[in-house]
């Protein structure tokens, strides 16, 4: 696996732990057994991260995390399971926000936008939004269109 590659390990033991991708473009792919595989993601590309656990009582823990993966030599913060780190744009933990989370990248995938191509300010949006307790403004074609004129300009 290539050095430079933002690398996650994914588990599935059901009805107990599951980590897995929501949205975002794989590179590089393995399976180490039938329960857990490692991804890969190339610098820049963003990619939703959930982890997912239940004990004998029910749902023990319940996040999602939208990351930004770094480049080599570029600051990243730490975030379980994910070599060595990412840039987090949204994080949400319990399960009401995680799902309010989920939500919001529906929307963006019926407006006919891939999220994997939303500016990054806007996930930043959402968890500051989903912090407060207040609905994030939705993703547009007119705003994606912004965002794709700004970065060519970049």
């Amino acid at each position: 696996m290539s050095a430079d590659l933002t690398v996650v390990h994914l588990l599935w033991v059901e009805k107990r732990v599951e980590r897995w991708i929501r949205f975002g473009r794989v590179v590089h792919e393995e399976m180490l057994d039938r329960r857990r595989r490692v991804v890969g993601f190339a610098p820049n590309s963003i990619f939703a991260f959930v982890r997912w656990a239940a004990n004998d009582y029910g749902t023990a823990v319940s996040r999602l995390d939208v990351l930004r993966a770094v480049s080599p030599g570029e600051a990243y913060c730490t975030v379980p399971c994910v070599a060595p780190g990412a840039d987090i744009l949204l994080r949400t933990f319990g399960w009401t926000h995680t799902e309010r989370a989920l939500k919001a990248i529906d929307a963006i995938e019926r407006g006919g936008v891939d999220p994997c191509d939303v500016a990054p300010d806007h996930w930043r949006h959402v968890h500051d939004r989903l912090a407060a307790r207040e609905a994030p403004r939705p993703y547009t074609r007119e705003r994606h269109r912004a965002w794709l004129l700004r970065r060519r300009l970049q």
